[in-house]
């Protein structure tokens, strides 16, 4: 029988994260003071973040040990599978080889556990009692939440309106296990309050969201702000996943010529593919990274590469990355987690230097790759990967007309079951592909300061 399912053991579980910060042949711009335009220090982030998690944003090691604690709760899902998508190749008819890194394994059912259990411990190890954040689609908040209730500790939640909304229960999982839960805008903090003003319908963003959650940390001594995507220390902790594809490429006795992953603030691309790149910038391979976002929040395809707020309101230091502007509020499409202004400045930069491409889809042929996908790999994905799994199948049949036997690999970030709602307007007919000009753009990037 062949092969299409690669398992390593619970002992082959990485025991470090890989930073890729020390191995890029060019220096990240640091973050600055929106007034001064001066470089800011690690101590910007002393209000919001405990003194763990601010090291490891600001190293230059190449590998940070794993803590025990950390690993033995990751054991509970991990390592996870990599397949190899024989059925999808077939009903392709392509030459190329498809693997997927399936995320949808863990308790809440995506990859964002991988960040969120040792951004809990390393908050509970320093005496924080309560944990705030946002979320979109609510995968990166239900795994806040499993993570604090893992810690002892409690969790509120500033979920988007539009995704409050259309994904119930991931609200009702997150309220499961413990965390309260908002729609954001509320009228509950400063910040909610000043958008609600000026647009008491909006739809809401994660820009937005992030506002509510940093005010609400800064607010209260006993309580620190976690983040589910685009600064360093989340991107590094993701690097489990690649590391673990790489033991299973090996397996297999690949390696990959295209990686690909979804993009919205990066942590998943950057988790799965990092590992990968560093081999490119070792000079020892020539792997194709292809981070893939929706047409509809354009970040990294119509985006400028210039200094701006990681939120709506302004309260954080500024970063240098690819940004539609912090005023940007993205049309409500399911892809929930994938609708944000901004990027990773790693990933913004790797793609300005050219180590990385990028290409945007609207959401209706996403969702047709989607459906395809559960059709004859069986697994139901969420929206968001559903974006790398139409570029993977477009790859594999630009293969297949080019007659190269091309070995893909992307990563399946999560399961869409909570997702439902957006498949039954899919089949529908009722789902909206929206873009955005280049006026539109020119507009909201013209509020950033300077």
């Amino acid at each position: 029988m062949e092969t299409t399912k690669f398992l390593l053991s619970e002992k082959e579980l990485p025991e470090s994260w890989y930073n890729i910060v020390p191995d890029l042949p060019f220096e990240l711009d640091p973050p600055i003071h929106p007034a001064t335009r001066e470089p800011v220090g690690p101590d910007a982030f002393t209000p919001i973040f405990p003194q763990e998690i601010i090291r490891q944003e600001v190293s230059t090691e190449n590998h940070i040990p794993i803590p025990e604690e950390v690993r033995q709760i990751y054991a509970l899902w991990r390592p996870t599978p990599l397949f190899r998508a024989r059925r999808l190749e077939r009903y392709l008819d392509t030459p190329a080889r498809i693997y997927y890194k399936y995320e949808g394994v863990s308790p809440p059912g995506s990859h964002k556990p991988n960040t969120a259990v040792p951004q809990a411990y390393y908050n509970r190890e320093e005496g924080v009692r309560r944990l705030t954040t946002e979320t979109g689609a609510g995968q990166w908040g239900s795994s806040l939440a499993f993570a604090c209730r893992l810690m002892g500790m409690e969790c509120t939640v500033y979920m988007v309106r539009v995704s409050y909304e259309q994904k119930p229960y991931r609200r009702v999982m997150m309220q499961t296990y413990g965390a309260q839960v908002h729609a954001s805008p509320t009228d509950i903090t400063q910040a909610g309050r000043n958008v609600l003003a000026e647009d008491p319908d909006t739809t809401g963003s994660l820009g937005i969201a992030i506002s509510e959650a940093v005010e609400d940390a800064v607010g209260n001594e006993d309580a620190k702000y976690s983040l589910g995507s685009v600064l360093n220390h989340v991107l590094l902790h993701q690097t489990v996943n690649g590391q673990e594809a790489i033991k299973q490429m090996e397996m297999a006795g690949e390696w990959p010529d295209v990686v690909i992953g979804c993009a919205g603030g990066g942590s998943n691309f950057g988790g799965f593919a990092f590992p990968f790149l560093r081999e490119n910038l070792k000079g020892s391979r020539r792997t194709r990274f292809v981070a893939v976002e929706p047409a509809s929040c354009p970040t990294l395809t119509k985006g400028r590469f210039t200094y701006d707020f990681g939120d709506t309101a302004g309260t954080t230091p500024m970063m240098k990355m690819y940004t539609l502007g912090h005023s940007f509020v993205p049309a409500g499409i399911h892809a929930g987690g994938l609708r944000y202004h901004g990027d990773s400045p790693i990933l913004s930069a790797l793609v300005h230097h050219g180590f990385v491409e990028a290409r945007a889809y609207p959401q209706n042929p996403t969702f047709e790759a989607g459906v395809t996908f559960a059709q004859v790999e069986g697994i139901v994905p969420a929206p968001e990967v559903n974006h790398a799994i139409k570029a993977a199948m477009d790859l594999a049949l630009e293969a297949k007309e080019a007659g190269e036997e091309k070995v893909i690999a992307f990563n399946l970030c999560g399961h869409g079951h909570f997702d439902l709602g957006a498949y039954e307007r899919y089949l529908a007919g009722e789902l909206v592909d929206l873009e955005y000009s280049e006026e539109e753009i020119e507009r909201a990037v013209a509020a950033i300061p300077g």
